[in-house]
């Protein structure tokens, strides 16, 4: 069956959204809108479209940011988000400073792992997490963790998409949220009211993008 993609009519500065509708898989979850967030992943001018959005959020003013750990695949939107912050004559109380920009790694067991040369990078750091897309909140809780571990405080999360206002209590800052999609739901996949009334799987979705069933 062939995923159809539309924008919703809501634009954010230069940033528009491309979503289908179906029955899709995520790692956490299952969900009946597919977010795609590969061009402002991959190309440069979206990517800088993204970061404008976010600086001139809470993230200019009131977050002082060391390090951005790029989950989902956003370090393109990472490097231009730091220095969108660190730019001279912004007004932003990161200002000349130095940002870190650090992407995830995975060990074996499925956890975030940074080696010893990535360690002060977050050790005593302010972190923002940086993703594309939040649902259930898993994986931005796998990076809290992470960040935890190595000593690291979580200062904001921020994404071009979230499903959720907060996780853990920690606010959430996106340019779009479920009020851009109507009727948005994201259901463990247990309890997902698509697979009890046996609606195919339209796609299995991951950071990279989909792959169609």
């Amino acid at each position: 069956m062939e995923t159809r993609f539309f924008k919703i009519p809501t634009c954010i500065g230069d940033v528009s959204l491309s979503v289908a509708k179906g029955h899709f898989a995520t790692r956490n979850s299952h969900t009946n809108y597919f977010v795609d967030v590969t061009s402002q992943q991959s190309c440069i001018r979206d990517a800088e479209a993204v970061a404008q959005q976010l600086s001139q959020r809470n993230l200019s003013q009131h977050l002082l940011i060391d390090t951005i750990l790029c989950m989902d695949g956003t370090r393109v939107i990472g490097t231009c988000l730091a220095q969108k912050l660190t730019q001279g004559g912004f007004r932003s109380i990161n200002a000349g400073r130095e940002i870190y920009v650090l992407r995830e790694h995975l060990g074996t067991n499925g956890k975030l792992i940074f080696r010893d040369n990535a360690r002060h990078m977050l050790e005593g750091k302010n972190v923002l997490l940086l993703l594309a897309s939040v649902t259930t909140g898993g994986t931005v809780r796998r990076g809290i963790e992470c960040v935890e571990y190595y000593k690291g405080n979580v200062a904001g999360i921020a994404a071009i998409y979230s499903h959720l206002k907060e996780i853990d209590g920690i606010p959430v800052v996106s340019l779009f949220d479920t009020n851009d999609l109507p009727g948005y739901a994201s259901y463990l996949p247990e309890e997902c009211p698509m697979c009890k009334e046996k609606q195919e799987l339209d796609a299995e979705v991951d950071k990279y993008g989909y792959s169609a069933l």
